[in-house]
């Protein structure tokens, strides 16, 4: 029998993982505040831009804007999906992966100490636990369950 903590971290996991995702995009177009408050990142998709570049120094700067676009979208459907329980497994490796690109490009645009105190590597790691944990999401429906007859 599952214990009440193998049930509960997953869940916790997912949503603490998701919510953070959905924060940070929420940060990029002002809904937290604008860019001069206090506690904010970005305020608006024009500084998370610039920050896109720093963390991709490699990039041409036509390129920039896609790759914070792309990373918008990812972080979006991923923290919905997450939130939601969909393909959990999935999301939970494209989070990984989406997570590990984050934290290599954190230290080499502003160096290692800055990637560790964001817990860029620690988030990384949990979507692999999550990955690898035991599920309580809507991927577990049992199959036929809402659909037509």
């Amino acid at each position: 029998m599952i214990g009440y903590v193998e049930l509960l971290t997953p869940i916790l996991l997912r949503l603490a993982l998701g919510v953070g995702f959905l924060s940070a995009v929420g940060d990029r177009f002002g809904i937290w505040g604008p860019p001069s408050a206090p506690h904010i990142a970005w305020g608006n998709f024009a500084r998370f831009t610039q920050y896109t570049g720093q963390l991709n120094p490699w990039a041409p700067p036509a390129l920039v804007p896609v790759l914070a676009w792309t990373a918008t979208a990812a972080e979006l459907v991923c923290g919905l999906a997450l939130i939601a329980g969909f393909y959990t497994r999935e999301v939970a490796v494209a989070s990984g992966v989406l997570l590990c690109l984050f934290a290599f490009g954190m230290t080499i645009g502003t160096g290692v100490k800055t990637a560790l105190d964001a817990s860029a590597f620690s988030a990384a790691n949990s979507v692999c636990a999550l990955a690898s944990s035991v599920q309580i999401s809507i991927d577990l429906a049992p199959a036929g369950v809402g659909a037509a007859a």
